[in-house]
């Protein structure tokens, strides 16, 4: 069910699934077993992840809260007030009125897996020739 002047865009699936006024689901999104508020933004890319392989689960979130791209959330959750998600999250607790939840790893980079672990690959051969031109330039 949409509320008056709230959107569903492209390449959104929706089911048992209701949005408040004004608030917009614009793109790639799948929101099941879902209560949407007013005012709220849901981010490209977010999945209401709402069956455990067993039961359906229920997701809130409530008016003005602002979903980033990419989020998971995962049923039974609710994004509570004026709430944000961190773009990437993966959201498995509630998100206090006016917080933002952020829930994802730091990014560490295992230098030379590629030569390692996908020698004779054609992303092998790039790599192993921008590795050797920026020694070359450490040399100058």
């Amino acid at each position: 069910m949409l509320g008056r002047r709230s959107k569903a865009g492209t390449f959104v699936e929706m089911k048992n699934t209701k949005v408040g006024e004004r608030s917009k689901v614009p793109h790639l999104t799948y929101a099941g077993d879902a209560t949407i508020g007013e005012d709220v933004n849901i981010g490209a890319s977010t999945v209401f992840v709402n069956y455990d392989g067993v039961n359906k689960h229920h997701t809130t979130v409530r008016d003005g809260a602002f979903v980033g791209c990419d989020t998971m959330l995962v049923a039974p959750v609710t994004v509570n007030e004026g709430a944000y998600t961190a773009a990437g999250s993966t959201i498995t607790d509630d998100v206090p009125a006016g917080a933002i939840g952020v829930a994802r790893a730091r990014q560490r980079n295992i230098e030379k897996w590629v030569l390692r672990r996908r020698a004779g690959t054609k992303s092998a051969a790039h790599a192993e020739r921008a590795l050797a031109g920026q020694e070359q330039e450490k040399q100058q």
